[in-house]
């Protein structure tokens, strides 16, 4: 028997245990589960110190990094994050009456967990903490593939997770870490459809294409984050200028970061000057069209056919458009379906926007770096899927549950 399929069938046999679970009892591990992540966060930074270092020493670049590095305040987040995942309602257990037919059965559907989740992730140690807290409370067992680069860290996150499990008299393999991230095995792994109900990759175009190609199990895409603003004729200057600051720069290297600006013609000449001294302030550099590469020193030419690209960096493509229609068509070219952002005093320009827009989440002037699980009460997030079957957008608990009928008769047969 192979490695994988070990691990599969140790994670089913474990969820079948999980599953009936209170949400009481749920709760109370979650919030000794964060206790202990900060009680042993010196284990963790030491452990994660070792493999930010070797990233340094092999030249990953600085939003890799990013990703990778823990801290104090980090550890702090991910803690909270499984005590905001203790108070929220346990979508486990939650009954629709469907109706009663003619013939006297009376039908209900209840909600129940998918079973054992394969998270496939990179080097993000804190998803560890984020996936294994909402597939716990969602009734889950829980598979973590992370990447090489921050194998050790969240081991060390994930035996701290597991050791509580094992105080309260639960099965450990509830929540796994895949010890080895050979390719192959990852391979096996995504072909474990027996005991495997869902596969959500988290990571590069790449690993997600790979997983989607291969995986004999469905399959959720956190796909690439390409997250536009659109600053529209009717927007205010100096609330466009701090949604694209604070979309494109507080935090570059995550998915809800922005990587492309769109502007109302009838603006430009006005408002890009004023963009150009701010994005210089913050050394981020420019790729811009044919059109707005005037407005900025030192920009790149891009070529229409070129935007889409996920810099995950200090870096922003620039474009000029004639309307919002043009602004939709674009984003529908390029666009990942992630988070896509107006910046508009017009409230018709805002319904259009929002019922046009094909993405995950739509905001109105509000900052795209509100994408995510937390900061859109749902507590921490598994993923924020670009797929539309059967989740979209930032995925909290019942995203990871499903509905099963239940039907209640007095003998009644079919004629």
């Amino acid at each position: 028997m192979s490695i994988a399929t070990i691990l599969a069938a140790q994670a089913a046999k474990a969820a079948k245990t999980i599953a009936q679970l209170t949400s009481s009892q749920k709760n109370k591990i979650l919030n000794v589960m964060a206790d202990e992540l900060e009680q042993h966060q010196s284990l963790i930074l030491t452990t994660n110190q070792f493999e930010v270092d070797n990233a340094k020493e092999q030249s990953y670049d600085s939003a890799f990094v990013d990703r990778l590095t823990l801290s104090s305040e980090r550890i702090k987040a991910m803690s909270d994050g499984l005590r905001q995942v203790a108070v929220l309602p346990d979508p486990v257990g939650e009954k629709r009456h469907i109706g009663q037919r003619p013939n006297g059965i009376s039908i209900d559907k209840v909600r129940i967990p998918l079973g054992v989740i394969c998270m496939i992730f990179e080097a993000r140690p804190n998803v560890t903490a984020d996936a294994a807290a909402l597939c716990f409370k969602s009734g889950n067992a829980v598979i973590l593939r992370g990447g090489k680069e921050a194998l050790q860290t969240s081991l060390a996150i994930a035996n701290i997770l597991r050791q509580v499990l094992a105080r309260f008299g639960l099965p450990k393999d509830a929540i796994l870490v895949v010890p080895d991230t050979d390719r192959q095995l990852m391979l096996q792994l995504i072909k474990q459809r027996q005991h495997i109900d869902l596969v959500i990759p988290r990571g590069g175009e790449g690993l997600i294409q790979f997983v989607t190609d291969h995986s004999s199990i469905p399959v959720i895409q956190h796909f690439k984050g390409v997250c536009h603003l659109y600053v529209d004729q009717s927007a205010d200057f100096a609330q466009a200028s701090n949604l694209l600051i604070n979309g494109k720069v507080q935090r570059p290297g995550v998915c809800n970061a922005l990587e492309c600006l769109l502007v109302h013609r009838s603006i430009a000449d006005q408002w890009l000057p004023q963009v150009a001294a701010q994005l210089r302030a913050h050394q981020v550099s420019i790729n811009a069209c044919s059109e707005a590469i005037g407005y900025f020193d030192d920009a790149t030419l891009l070529a229409d056919d070129a935007f889409g690209e996920e810099y995950l960096g200090l870096t922003i493509a620039v474009k000029i458009v004639d309307d919002i229609d043009a602004a939709i068509r674009h984003i529908d070219q390029f666009g990942s379906q992630h988070t896509e952002v107006i910046c508009t005093q017009s409230e018709l320009a805002a319904q259009q926007f929002q019922h046009q827009v094909d993405a995950s989440v739509v905001m109105v002037n509000a900052s795209s770096r509100f994408s995510d699980g937390s900061e859109l009460g749902l507590g921490a997030e598994i993923g924020i899927a670009t797929t539309k079957l059967h989740a979209y957008g930032p995925m909290g608990l019942e995203s990871l549950t499903t509905e099963k009928f239940l039907v209640l008769g007095h003998g009644q047969i079919r004629a």
